[in-house]
């Protein structure tokens, strides 16, 4: 370096240096930017705290401001931490727990009712449940579900006659946020849930016409028996003008909607619902129920529902909750056919659930009664109603089993090779006797749809859940009177008391119709039989119904008893001698009967005819 490039670089040095110490501020310089910014910050927190008056369904709602400070990277920065603490909404049935993350509901108790253990019946809760809306903004897929909103307003708990509502905001930037506003009433299973939004049309992908609204839970067990619990719990839905349907009852399975709307969906349990109702129908959607090898879990959810998306400054989807019971009465009260859930059995089983069986189970319980009174007295009048179709079946056997000997002498005679001739003889000696064959079976045909229809109402029967009789602690479910400690298949791990005197009833039943009817050979032992496959089938359903098969066998014992008393078989046994003594033109022929001949006649004019076809060849 030559002497004159040390010289300049020396001056400029000092040029700087001495700049710098002229230039530097005072300390009332200092003083007065400190105030300045200062006053500025208190300024941004005053614009922050600055309220918005929004309106939602129920009333005003004040809401902070957004701090531009505050946003993060990417869109919603600002919404990806928070405090998970839950808001609590609570009224006479429901205590509502809202959680921050996701603004959704994070769980449900029913608070008048117990699990099976006596424990708080939470409908849902846990990590494994998510429910919130699904997006594309920005670029990225965006689950609402993983972001914290704003409570705009605290915990409550309203009155029988009283209501509110809390609004739960998800803010992307100042004027542009998602709302869930939840609302509340004093004495209701209902939870009013809005999504609103406010200067999203710019935010969301422009080439997206839906949201995606999620919902994902896992139910877990609430009953005694959850084989049972699984056996009645699924996922149904309305969809248009359709009947309420549902997914399999005993497998995995997902469902695509694609054409017509879908007004509701479910997850149901077998005594408790979880609906979600769409006051402007959802446009497509996708459903899944999956079975799950979680001893503790009944079954779990999903559904992804289509919201249509119109690009406007302000959108509102109102929908509603249903979080209660599967009883009847309530269910219809939402309207929508929501009760069809319920399964009273197929045609015509349903239609004597619904409009015979359960108004008299209804205007039975108005006493005050136990339910084991109830049953009994139900049973009662049941027997009451059929009792001439019993009496007509006693007359019909006993008819048969005095013409018991006449048909055997013909048996005898005729022999057993040729079937048609035998038929035709029998059919003679009824049409002279003037019986029925078919009259013990047709009043027992009658009779069994009842019989069906109870095998679907018990297990179904809501008012049953751990109401006790006697030694059974609940009436919906098996009463495990003997454990055994290991599995027998079909049977389970434990043997119902009741179901014992259930089957044995029955046996005893069996043996003194056969008494009446005189039956024998196979029909004899199949009688037999037939008790003991159902005493497996049974063993696990609820005692309540095998309760009521135990008095409808004890009181047909009672009916046989009395008629017996009534019907005498020598009379019987006259009137067919002077039966048989009247002009055949006198005699009124059924059509049964008409039916039989002409039927024994064709078939003897098919044996005939190929004998006398071969004899013309012959010629």
């Amino acid at each position: 370096m030559d002497r004159n490039t040390f010289t300049g670089l020396f001056l400029i040095l000092i040029i700087l240096v001495g700049s710098t110490f002229l230039m530097q501020p005072s300390d009332e310089d200092i003083k007065r930017e400190k105030a300045k910014q200062s006053q500025d910050s208190i300024a941004k927190v005053k614009k922050a705290e600055t309220p918005l008056m929004v309106q939602d369904s129920t009333k005003t709602v004040v809401v902070p401001a957004l701090d531009s400070t505050l946003i993060k990277a990417g869109p919603f920065g600002s919404a990806q931490s928070g405090s998970i603490e839950p808001i609590v909404l609570e009224n006479e049935l429901l205590r509502v727990k809202i959680s921050p993350k996701g603004g959704r509901i994070a769980s449900v108790e029913l608070k008048k009712f117990k699990t099976y253990r006596q424990l708080p019946l939470i409908m849902f809760e846990g990590q494994g449940n998510k429910f919130g809306l699904i997006f594309g903004a920005a670029g990225k897929n965006i689950s609402t579900n993983d972001l914290y909103f704003q409570p705009l307003g605290t915990s409550f708990s309203v009155a029988k006659i009283g209501s509110g509502s809390l609004t739960m905001r998800l803010n992307y930037s100042e004027g542009k946020y998602i709302d869930y506003i939840y609302s509340l009433t004093g004495d209701s299973y209902n939870v009013g849930l809005t999504i609103a939004t406010k200067g999203m049309q710019d935010v969301v992908t422009p080439t997206q016409k839906h949201l995606t609204l999620n919902w994902e839970t896992i139910l877990k067990q609430k009953e005694k028996d959850l084989v049972s619990e699984q056996r009645y719990s699924s996922t149904y839905f309305k969809q248009g003008d359709e009947n309420v349907d549902y997914l399999s009852l005993t497998e995995s399975e997902t469902k695509s909607i694609t054409e017509g709307k879908i007004k509701w969906f479910s997850f149901k349990q077998h005594f408790f619902s979880n609906v979600l109702i769409a006051k402007n129908s959802f446009d497509k959607g996708e459903l899944i129920v999956n079975t799950s090898p979680d001893s503790n879990t009944v079954k779990s959810f999903a559904a992804n529902m289509q919201i249509p998306f119109e690009r406007q400054e302000v959108t509102s989807y109102p929908m509603n909750f249903y979080f209660g019971p599967n009883q009847l009465n309530i269910l219809e009260k939402q309207g929508f056919e929501i009760e069809k859930q319920i399964d009273l059995g197929y045609w015509p089983l349903k239609y004597i659930n619904r409009w015979i069986v359960l108004p008299v189970f209804s205007f039975l319980e108005r006493f005050g009664w136990g339910y084991g009174l109830i049953i009994l007295v139900l049973t009662v009048l049941l027997k009451m109603v059929l009792l001439p179709l019993t009496y007509k079946s006693y007359l019909s056997m006993a008819k048969m089993r005095i013409l018991k000997p006449e048909m055997d002498e013909i048996k005898g005679k005729v022999g057993d090779d040729n079937p048609t001739l035998l038929q035709q003889e029998y059919l003679k000696l009824y049409k002279k006797a003037g019986v029925n064959p078919l009259g013990g079976c047709l009043p027992m045909l009658l009779q069994l749809p009842i019989i069906m229809a109870f095998f679907f109402f018990f297990p179904n029967l809501f008012e049953l859940r751990q109401k006790s009789f006697l030694w059974m602690d609940d009436l919906s479910t098996f009463d495990a009177f003997f454990q055994m400690g290991f599995n027998i298949p079909f049977l389970g791990s434990h043997i119902s008391l009741m179901c014992i005197l259930m089957t044995i009833s029955t046996l005893i039943y069996t043996y003194f119709n056969n008494q009446v009817s005189g039956a024998t050979g196979q029909m004899k032992y199949i009688g037999y039989i037939t008790p003991i496959i159902f005493f497996g089938v049974l063993n696990s359903y609820p005692s309540g119904l095998n309760y009521y098969y135990f008095l409808a066998n004890m009181m047909t014992f009672a009916q046989q008893y009395i008629i017996r008393m009534f019907v005498n078989d020598d009379k019987i046994h006259a009137q067919i001698q002077e039966n048989k003594k009247k002009p055949q033109s006198e005699k009124k022929k059924s059509g049964f009967q008409q039916r039989m001949e002409d039927y024994m006649r064709q078939q003897q004019q098919n044996k005939t005819q190929p004998a006398s076809s071969s004899k013309k060849k012959l010629k």
